[in-house]
């Protein structure tokens, strides 16, 4: 019995069907959705996606953030940001790290909400960056 995925971005539907299992970059650590999972909302950080059949990953989407919604029978996953991980670019990811150190230097360290926005968009970078290099 599959579980339906549907990945979500801002600007299109990028994938919906049915897997077996999806590998999930939650916030707390990676976290995975199966037939039958108890329901759930967690929120996502940056990173990777992983989509199986069987025991093969049949594709992989890089993720700003975000959060998903799981139930016994789907999985949703609505991404501020998402791409393939075969579509990223490993010198638009480096421009976007700097930019990310930049915005950490900047940014007040006594503004909770601005310094924990910074530093997730730090981490993402960096993790676009080590996925990207392959």
């Amino acid at each position: 019995m599959p579980i339906q995925l549907e990945i979500v971005s801002p600007t299109r539907l990028l994938l919906t069907r049915d897997v077996d299992m999806v590998v999930m970059p939650a916030y707390e650590g990676d976290l995975a959705a199966m037939p039958q999972h108890a329901p759930m909302i967690t929120l996502l950080r940056g990173g990777v996606i992983s989509i199986y059949q069987g025991s093969n990953i049949t594709d992989r989407f890089f993720v700003d953030g975000g959060f998903a919604e799981i139930m016994p029978d789907r999985c949703t996953i609505l991404a501020d940001a998402a791409v393939p991980v075969g579509e990223l670019n490993l010198a638009g990811s480096q421009a976007r790290l700097k930019a990310a150190e930049e915005r950490w230097v900047e940014v007040d360290k006594m503004d909770n909400a601005a310094r924990d926005l910074a530093l997730d968009q730090l981490q993402s970078a960096r993790e676009a960056v080590r996925v990207a290099s392959g």
